[in-house]
Formats: structure tokens, sequence, C-alpha cells
């Protein structure tokens, strides 16, 4: 699939695994070195100074609201459950149903976001870092960027397609054009993952944002039509595709967010990609099960998350990356 910030057809020997909202995230570390303005926006331990940059008005606000267990889209916590359930030689789409009910959400008094909230603020700074670069660059090809809602929610939240867990991690749903994120994910990022950071944590916002390109591009639609037409196999393998040209828009991100602001300083990137290689299929899987199946890759391994992020990282090219067409990815 050709990526030119112009729609595209599905190369028809490529497979599909991407869920119905698509998730999965390419996490990168560093130190909390990001710069706007000619000011430092970030320190160690807190996550910005809001005087430093624009915040978006893209922000839906559902902390504090209630939800029933419904429908999970999939994601991290979705994929680590199932490889849990296939190592002990359980079937992981039990598992998978075991987590489906009727969703309900509320408004409650329990976790009401609080009145002063850096947290909250870094994510709509950097929001709007990418719809500047975004709005940009489909203005420079004659097409018009629909800006994305980011959705803060807090346990549990109800999405154009359905009921997610916190566990799924952030999640990008194309279905009402909405990133979804419990920033509680950030402590899982800096702990659990061991990759803290101010631009790990603009990173996942951005990987997301790739997967609305994709949306608009109309690369996601043709890819889930592709869904009913391939076998397994072949699904986790465009699954993989999908994955990494998000990884790579997020490159692409960076790229011109640099260029533009200085956002970057030594040594960003290579902690980032240390920590991008932590969340690959193969290491997740080792760490899971102590081997590793390529064939039921559904986000790319270390060393190709690392790779394609580079790829636009570097060039700043939207086409550039083309996972689609790529014979080696």
């Amino acid at each position: 699939m050709g990526v030119s910030l112009a729609p595209s057809r599905v190369a028809d020997n490529q497979g599909l695994g991407t869920p119905r909202c698509v998730l999965g995230y390419s996490i990168c570390d560093s130190t909390p070195k990001l710069r706007g303005g000619g000011r430092p926006l970030f320190s160690k331990g807190i996550p910005m100074r809001t005087e430093g940059g624009r915040q978006s008005d893209n922000i839906e606000d559902r902390r504090g609201m209630g939800i029933s267990r419904g429908k999970v889209g999939g994601g991290i916590g979705a994929i680590l459950l199932a490889l849990v359930a296939m190592y002990f030689g359980m079937d992981p789409g039990v598992v998978m149903q075991g987590m489906q009910q009727v969703p309900q959400q509320l408004p409650t008094e329990q976790n009401a976001p609080p009145a002063h909230d850096p947290m909250r603020d870094f994510v709509a700074v950097v929001l709007a870092d990418t719809e500047d670069v975004w709005n940009k660059l489909f203005q420079q090809s004659g097409k018009t960027y629909r800006e994305p809602k980011l959705v803060l929610f807090t346990g549990a939240v109800q999405s154009a397609y359905g009921h997610a867990d916190a566990a799924v991690g952030p999640f990008y749903c194309p279905g009402d054009y909405k990133l979804y994120i419990d920033l509680s994910f950030y402590q899982d990022l800096k702990q659990r993952f061991e990759a803290p950071g101010d631009f790990a944590q603009a990173y996942v916002i951005a990987h997301e944002v790739g997967h609305h390109v994709q949306a608009l591009l109309g690369i996601s639609e043709q890819v889930q039509a592709k869904m009913q037409q391939v076998s397994p196999e072949r699904a986790n393998a465009l699954s993989v595709r999908m994955e990494l040209q998000a990884d790579c828009l997020a490159g692409v991100w960076a790229h011109h967010a640099h260029r533009t602001r200085q956002i970057l300083e030594q040594g960003d990137v290579d902690e980032a990609l240390n920590a991008a290689a932590q969340i690959g299929d193969d290491r997740m899987q080792m760490r899971s099960r102590g081997y590793v199946s390529p064939e039921s890759f559904t986000h790319g391994s270390a060393e190709q998350r690392k790779r394609w992020f580079m790829t636009g990282l570097e060039s700043g090219e939207v086409g550039r990356c083309d996972t689609f067409k790529a014979r080696q990815i």
C-alpha cells in the first residue's frame, strides 16, 4: 500500500490481523528533555510545564465516569492474557470471550480528575503538536487533516466499537476517530516496562495518531476489508505491517516536531529505541512463554519496530513509511 497522503490499495498478497479498534503501541524511552518555545517543558518527576506549549482543545475527559464490564477491544493487555492462555494450553478465544459483556457508562464521583492536572496538560500539548505537524503535511498535499479527539478515562471506557478495560493500553478506534488512554498507563510504562521519560509518553500518543492518519488515508478501511479474505497467519502479517507503519508515522511526527521546535536532545533516541525493543513481539513472547512464534506476531519484532520508527524519524517523509510494499519488514 502506498503512503503519500492519498488513499491506495492494499496489496492482494497481504494478510490482516488488526482488531476493529486499532491497538498496540511502540513505546520509546528518554530522559525527560523535551523542549519547546525555547524553554524547558518537562523536568524530572513533572510531566510538563503548561506555559511551554499550546494545548489541544480536542481532549474529551471521561475520568470519573463509571462503566460496567463489556467488550474489550484488544491491545497489549489482551494480547498478554491470550499469550498466557496459550502457554498453559488454554484456548485464548475462551479467555477473550469471558471478557465480553454489555457495557454501560455512568458519571460518578470516583476518580474525578484533579483541578491541577499536569499529566492532562502534558497529553494536551503533545496532541496539539501532532495536530500542527499533520495539519501542515496534509495541507502540503492539498488535503484537509481531520483532527482526532483524545479520550481520557479511568479503569474502563465505552468506545465506538464497545467496551475496553485500561489493561488493553492506549488505543485508537477509526469508527469514531478517537484515541483512548488511561493515564495510569504511564506508571506501567515506567515500572513494568522500565521505560520512563517524557519522550516515551509522547511517543505513545504519536503512534496512535499514526493509526488515525491511516484511517484518514483509507488504509485502515482497506485492511479491515482484507480481514474477511485471509488466513489467520496472513492476518497477523498485515497487522504487523499496520503497526510498523504507525511506528514510522510516529517517527515522521518526531522528525518535523524536532525540526520546528528542537524537542530532542542527545541520548533521547537511543533510549527510546531501547524501550521500544522491550515491547517487540519477540521479547514479549519470550518473557511470557519462553519461546518465540514469529507467525503469531501482531505488532512486529523489537528490531522491526526500532527500524521503522527510525525510518520516519530520519527521513520525515510519509512516503518512506510504505510497509505494505516493502519486500522485507
